[in-house]
């Protein structure tokens, strides 16, 4: 009796060969389904924070980026049939293999981003302010 041979939608050896790490800028290409039943390609580009699983069958890596001054993270299998494509754009070297640090790292930046933009306004309040008339009656006696 011959045993049956399973076909994968994935190219498996091709997943295997990317050196994914953490720090990796990747774009991924992922199917979406539409209102029709159709497929269309939505892509996700951002920071690989973590990789767990290694590179065996139920491998994931988790992607993280900023979108309108919110975290999303999104988590991936890898050999995932929904991914068409995964392309590295640009390599960091980091010191650890999880980089969840990056989360409060990024809500700092932010609140220091925010206390910065507070104080340039009331700076820019305290010089357009107009001038009143009691304040040029103090000034006068």
């Amino acid at each position: 009796m011959k045993a049956k041979t399973m076909t994968s939608p994935v190219n498996i050896e091709e997943r295997k060969a990317l050196d994914l790490r953490s720090g990796d800028t990747v774009k991924v290409y992922q199917k979406v389904p539409d209102k029709d039943g159709k497929f269309r390609t939505q892509i996700f580009e951002g920071l690989i924070i973590a990789k767990k699983h290694g590179k065996e069958a139920g491998g994931t890596f988790t992607v993280r980026r900023t979108a309108g001054g919110y975290g999303v993270e999104k988590i991936y299998p890898i050999y995932s049939p929904m991914i068409e494509k995964i392309e590295i754009t640009k390599r960091a070297k980091v010191r650890q293999s999880k980089l969840y640090f990056i989360r409060r790292k990024a809500v700092k930046e932010m609140n220091k981003r925010m206390k910065t933009e507070i104080m340039r306004l009331d700076k820019a309040e305290k010089i357009v302010a107009p001038v009143t008339e009691k304040e040029v009656e103090h000034t006068e006696s």
